[in-house]
């Protein structure tokens, strides 16, 4: 079946669950983000991405993460610190095959010790896979 016209596929954001007025933190940005899904995050949620400095209780954290960036356990704990109980951990790694992908392994093993479970992944855009992760606390 073929979409109709003036119908598009919901974008990275939107596919990420975020939804207007949320508060998002970004983590681990670098030049090779993805600037559009960014973009997109702060046009659907209405506000601008909170970076790790921030100390707001945000909805979501974007945490950009790519092979070789340190441990991955610390960065999974430190996304922890302002997120609300119910909220939700996106980490984006490099799709497969690009410099700096990260092993599903490599999130499987470091996850539950940061004392999060991966619910499902998604593709927010071309280069970035999304893996979307939540607290033991939030699952009450």
């Amino acid at each position: 079946m073929s979409q109709t016209a003036g119908a598009e596929a919901p974008g990275g954001a939107a596919r990420l669950g975020l939804q207007p007025g949320q508060a998002v933190q970004e983590r681990g940005y670098d030049d090779d983000v993805d600037h559009d899904l960014r973009d997109e995050v702060a046009d659907l949620t209405g506000a601008e991405l909170l970076d790790e400095h921030d100390v707001d209780v945000v909805d979501a954290v974007l945490l950009w993460w790519r092979e070789g960036d340190g441990d991955l356990v610390d960065a999974l704990v430190d996304a922890l610190v302002s997120l609300a109980d119910d909220g939700v951990v996106w980490l984006l790694t490099p799709k497969s095959g690009s410099e700096g992908h990260v092993r599903p392994s490599d999130v499987e093993d470091a996850a539950p010790t940061a004392g999060l479970f991966a619910t499902s992944t998604v593709k927010p855009s071309p280069d970035w896979t999304a893996i979307r992760l939540v607290s033991g606390r939030g699952r009450r």
